[in-house]
């Protein structure tokens, strides 16, 4: 089973090359995966009709007791066989009804093959977590196909508004999950269903929740407005997602748990109600269209109420109803879609006031669609009326609500019946007053999938005694009555054929009176609820502009006002309420008289950053207390702190020195002496706060430290860094997480930068200015002297002979420094043989990717600050996303790797031998930390290429606008 749905994602992977070199064809190719399920599905249907089942485990997460678990019983049966049979037909008919000219086929093509995995993942998973997974893998996939032309605006916000809609059902119904697992005491659904928790408030909660995930999937009011509106996907996507597979995964939720939970309070009195008034609703919305794809979409939405109300009433007989309408459900309205979309193939439209004469001009298609259309009629002796016929019966031996079930039900059928009549004869029909459409003859392979699907409605009508033992078997997890219904074509002349005959009658009254029905449709239409959903989107984001714009005024000192001010009254507020401090003892002011000293340089520091006006001054302030907190590092023991911070200091001091050459020198914002002596005792008492929150917490320990168990633990694995290992091995999540959060950072502070391109390499390079002479050459902001700056004329100067950089020539003479060049081509590789050491000696000595990373990224800011962006580009000729994305890519590639051993993270080390090196041993926490090194490179040069090379060629503009008049006024 495993294998048969990876083969689904596997082949998905591939489909877009194959459609490069088959085109359409290529659909055949792809049909092959739900096929061979279909076939190996129909195999064990001898084993599953006999109440056996095939399973599949593997202890995935055993610490949280979530197992990939599959089993194939009675229900997973019909569910794959339909998922996977449907689906390899909607691939083969993809092959006629796309041209090797459609747009991004092969990802539609991957997206359609992936999403079959998906779902046969979802009725094949025995654990609810997996089941949620691939529910929503459904979603994702569904997303992508319904906004496949994404272009169209109504692509876009259909496949958004479906998203939004099932993406929240399916978040609901996980929290029912994780509490039902918790009432259960496992996630495996075979043995929630073999023994349920009693009831209880939380069990009730836990079902409700799930309930609104089914709901919501399945399109059952109030949920129900997303399924039409995904009518703006390619018909194959509707004939599959909408009628055999994805709406079908909430009714099959809802009957997978009904043995268990049918008896659990509000389970009926919630599906019975909804179930019955969806079922009118979009039957009766049906009647008022013309586009023959939504007069079958709000079909489906009424017959997805039918199945919820057979499908929550939680009985043996209404069990086998169930069933047999979704396998019929299936048989009949997949082929209706396909025929919709031949129609709309053949002949351009598919509005019903358009279409006249179509039955004579394509017969086999019109003969198709009436086979299906009779069986969605429930007309003998087709599968739907079989189906239809087990419906009434079994709600008429229900109880109360089950016989007001059965009521709405026939309404609904009534319904059923009109729109299937307005559908044939919209369709096929010739009109008085309309034309015969003209249409292009349709190739048998193009009819075929349908043809197929309509004839098993016609087989499986009188043949429907077949499916007894494996739908006897589902129902029978039910408590089986004293005389339980047996599937069959005629049962003979009783109250549900009464029933049915009444139901075709009425239906046969509305489609008569169609043009009374439609001003009374008019009379009594509500609110279109897609319209109500619109305007709920647009008020939820006014309303977050409003608060946005209300808190958000621009200005970071408020920023920073507001943030303190809440922390410190919080803070204070528990310390007046609770007196921590009882008990805890007295701190020492310090260990070592250096300390001391060392902590009141850089107090003097930050209390001198108050007062500055100047910028520079500002940041040289600041990156002094940087810098005295990594001394007060050292004189407290940890070296790898204190090297972190240093470098850290290194490279934001030299990064706010770019970013200050493009603003003033002097801050802008002028504070009142009552406002700087407002904010200055919030800062102070923000920072004493802290201090004495931090002194009472230390003191309030009552637990033994972690740091013992995790120098024993890294003393166990033969090593020596505690805090390397921490950061790789023990925490290594929280370094992934902001590894991650490190990159996204960076991401959007050069995007910020570049608003267009994110690299230097397809910008044109600076041409000479007008007067200049022709071969000027390059002029960059390095290069531009202090006349041309100043708008002057320039003298004669002389340049250094010797070229210490790649591209010192790009660099005006004044402006070069031999010094600076020698020293950074001197320092250039030592820095990165340091960097690569620090980052392989990181288990035994203080180092890591982090440090080393930053220290690597020192020899490049070198390189740029002795020669200029040109020299930056020599030297990292590659775009800084892509040690980025390589060092996020190994970091989270070797996270994932330990999945095998069923834990994410999981090291393992290899002790070996190597030829030069001698016995060596390689770990999966030091490629983890080659992972942060390549990262934390990528994010120092794609900040030192937007802040420094990014504001040299505005320099460069700039300057270069100031020439021009000298330039033009030359030649004169």
């Amino acid at each position: 089973m495993s294998a048969l749905i990876l083969c689904h994602f596997a082949l998905a992977l591939f489909a877009a090359p194959l459609v490069r070199w088959c085109g359409a064809r290529a659909f055949i190719v792809l049909a092959l995966p739900p096929a061979a399920t279909a076939v190996w599905a129909a195999t064990r249907w001898s084993t599953t009709a006999a109440g056996g089942a095939d399973t599949t485990e593997w202890a995935w997460l055993p610490a949280y007791h979530v197992d990939w678990a599959l089993r194939l019983d009675a229900l997973a049966e019909l569910m794959v066989l339909l998922a996977a049979g449907v689906g390899a037909l909607v691939l083969v008919y993809c092959a006629s009804y796309f041209d090797d000219r459609s747009r991004q086929l092969g990802r539609f093509a991957g997206n359609l093959l992936a999403f079959a995995g998906a779902m046969l993942g979802l009725v094949l998973a025995d654990d609810l977590i997996l089941l949620y997974i691939f529910w929503e893998l459904t979603t994702v996939f569904s997303y992508l196909l319904i906004g496949q032309t994404s272009d169209h605006k109504r692509n876009r916000r259909s496949a958004l508004q479906a998203l939004t809609v099932t993406t929240l059902g399916g978040l609901t119904m996980l929290v029912g999950f994780l509490i039902l697992g918790h009432e259960a005491g496992t996630y495996r659904i075979s043995a929630i269903l073999a023994d349920p928790p009693s009831a209880s408030a939380a069990l009730s909660t836990a079902i409700v929740l799930i309930l609104v995930g089914a709901l919501s999937k399945s399109a059952i009011w109030p949920f129900s407005l997303w399924l039409p509106n995904a009518m703006a996907a390619p018909t194959p996507v509707s004939a599959y997602l909408h009628a055999a597979a994805m709406v079908k995964a909430g009714v099959y939720l809802i009957a997978r748990l009904a043995p268990a939970f049918a008896e659990v309070t509000p389970w009926r009195p919630l599906l019975l109600v909804l179930g019955s008034v969806t079922m009118l609703l979009g039957g009766w919305r049906a009647l008022r269209l013309n586009d023959l794809k939504l007069v079958l979409a709000y079909g489906t939405v009424s017959q997805l109420g039918f199945l919820t109300v057979l499908a929550g009433a939680g009985r043996h007989d209404t069990a086998i109803a169930a069933t047999a309408m979704i396998l019929a459900h299936a048989l009949f309205k997949a082929p209706l879609f396909l025929v919709t979309g031949i129609i709309d193939h053949a002949t351009g439209t598919r509005d019903l006031r358009r279409l006249s004469g179509l039955g004579r001009r394509l017969p086999a298609v019109c003969a198709v669609a009436v086979v299906a259309g009779l069986s969605m009629a429930a007309v003998p002796p087709l599968l739907g009326f079989t189906a239809k016929e087990a419906a009434f019966q079994s709600l008429l031996d229900g109880d109360t609500a089950d016989r007001w079930a059965l009521a709405m039900t026939v309404v609904g059928s009534a319904l059923t019946t009109a729109y299937t009549l307005r559908y044939l004869w919209g369709a096929f029909a010739r009109r008085p007053g309309v034309p015969d459409t003209d249409a292009h003859a349709v190739p048998p392979a193009f009819l075929a999938p349908p043809a197929v699907l309509a004839l098993a409605c016609l087989v499986l009508g009188p043949g429907v005694s077949w499916l007894q033992g494996l739908l006897g078997t589902y129902a029978g997890q039910f408590p089986v009555p004293a005389h339980p219904y047996h599937l069959a074509l005629w049962h003979g002349a009783g109250l549900a054929l009464g029933l049915s005959c009444a139901a075709w009658a009425g239906g046969v009254l509305l489609f008569l009176a169609a043009s009374p029905v439609g001003r009374v449709g008019q009379a009594l239409a509500w609110r279109s609820a897609d319209r109500i959903f619109g305007r709920f989107l647009l008020g939820l984001e006014r309303t977050a502009l409003q608060c946005t714009g209300f808190v958000q005024r621009g200005s970071l000192s408020v920023y920073l006002v507001t943030a303190m001010s809440v922390v410190l009254a919080g803070q204070i507020a528990v310390l007046l309420a609770d007196e921590p401090w009882a008990g805890v003892p007295a701190p020492r002011l310090w260990d070592h008289p250096a300390q001391a000293g060392v902590a009141l340089l850089t107090c003097a520091a930050a209390l001198l950053c108050l007062g500055v006006r100047r910028r520079m001054k500002a940041v040289v302030l600041a990156g002094l207390t940087g810098y005295g907190t990594a001394l007060l590092f050292v004189a407290q023991g940890a070296p790898d702190l204190a090297l972190t911070q240093f470098c850290v200091e290194t490279v934001s001091m030299i990064v706010f020195v770019l970013v200050l050459r493009r603003m003033p020198v002097h801050f802008e914002e002028t504070y009142s002496r009552a406002r700087r002596a407002l904010r200055m005792p919030v800062a102070l008492a923000g920072g004493a706060a802290v201090a004495l929150v931090v002194w009472i917490m230390a003191g309030h320990r009552r637990a033994d430290s972690a740091g013992a168990a995790m120098v024993e633990e890294t003393a166990h694995h033969g090593l020596k860094d505690v805090v390397a290992t921490i950061l790789v091995d023990l925490r290594a999540w929280d370094t992934m997480g902001e590894s991650a959060v490190l990159a996204a950072a960076a991401i959007g502070v050069t995007s910020l930068i570049y608003l267009h391109r994110r690299t230097d390499s397809a910008e044109q390079p600076v041409l000479p200015l007008p007067g200049d002479h022709p071969h000027a050459g390059l002029r960059t902001a390095w290069r531009a002297t202090s006349y041309e700056s100043a708008g002057l004329p320039s003298g004669d100067e002389g340049a250094p002979e010797r070229t210490w950089l790649a591209a010192g020539s790009t660099l005006a003479p004044e402006r070069r420094s031999v010094v600076l060049e020698v020293v950074a081509s001197l320092i250039f590789h030592p820095i990165l043989v340091l960097s690569v050491y620090l980052l392989m000696c990181a288990e035994n000595l203080p180092g890591g990717g982090f440090v080393a990373g930053l220290t690597a990224g020192v020899a490049f800011i070198a390189r740029y600050l002795a020669g200029g962006r040109h020299e930056l580009a020599d030297a990292v000729p590659f775009k800084a996303g892509v040690f980025t994305g390589l060092g996020l890519f190994l970091s989270t590639g070797v996270a994932l790797s330990g999945l095998a051993e069923g834990t994410v993270l999981h090291g393992w080390t290899w002790h070996g031998h190597l030829p030069v090196w001698g016995e060596a041993h390689l770990s999966t926490a030091v490629l983890f930390d080659c992972g942060v090194y390549l990262l934390v490179l990528g994010v120092v040069l794609d900040i030192v290429r937007a802040l420094g090379a990014r504001i040299d060629r505005q320099i460069e503009r700039a300057a270069a606008g100031r020439t021009v008049p000298r330039g033009e006024a030359g030649p004169a």
